[in-house]
């Protein structure tokens, strides 16, 4: 997979990034003013990640997706490790990531991968998407935020 920033005149991979935020509104504000990194493979995309600077220090991974068909061969991890890499060459201390109380899988995988519950905000997806959202049977309502120090 090789990555590169989206550039301004080319169209968000929406289908992508849906698959992580369900909620079209937000992915468009978010990517307005984040930096949209996709990984491409034989001129496909089959992987996105946005980042979003939050202050000095800190950098938040805002959507973290992969094509279906590519999920369970290192993919993310690649996609991840490589967002990783761009905080810190852009000199950030903290990468933060948001997931879902519900995301049993994300919840694992970024632990996995060195992020540590860092915060949890209380009714963010029943304040922020008009419907409700259950995944594993489990009513999604509050985000995990979890933090990776780099240089940790």
């Amino acid at each position: 997979m090789e990555f590169r920033l989206l550039q301004a005149h080319e169209p968000l991979p929406m289908e992508l990034l849906l698959e992580a935020d369900p909620s079209e509104r937000l992915v468009r504000t978010y990517c307005a003013v984040g930096w949209c990194m996709i990984g491409e493979q034989e001129g496909s995309v089959i992987g996105v990640c946005v980042l979003l600077v939050l202050s000095d220090s800190t950098i938040e991974i805002k959507n973290l997706a992969v094509a279906e068909s590519f999920r369970g061969q290192g993919y993310g991890r690649r996609l991840l490790q490589h967002a990783l890499a761009e905080a810190l060459h852009r000199g950030f201390q903290f990468v933060e990531i948001g997931t879902g109380n519900s995301s049993m899988d994300q919840l694992a995988f970024y632990q996995k991968c060195g992020f540590r519950f860092h915060a949890i905000d209380s009714d963010f997806f029943r304040r922020n998407y008009p419907e409700p959202i259950f995944e594993n049977g489990i009513e999604c309502r509050d985000m995990i935020r979890l933090r990776y120090t780099i240089n940790n």
